[in-house]
């Protein structure tokens, strides 16, 4: 029998409407929403997860 290491990496995302003059202001405004917790991810955005074995 061997030991391994083995990464688990769960993704999360979603998609919210934004109302901006520009791209970067959309995504200056989201981040600003998401670093004052007003966008927390959950269970509920689950897309997918990743199983890695780490040398």
């Amino acid at each position: 029998m061997s030991e391994f290491k083995v990464k688990i990496t769960e993704v999360l995302s979603r998609t919210i409407n934004v109302v901006a003059s520009s791209e970067d202001e959309a995504k200056n405004i989201i981040d600003e929403m998401y670093k004052h917790e007003h966008i927390i991810l959950g269970s509920d955005d689950f897309v997918g997860v990743e199983f890695d074995v780490v040398k």
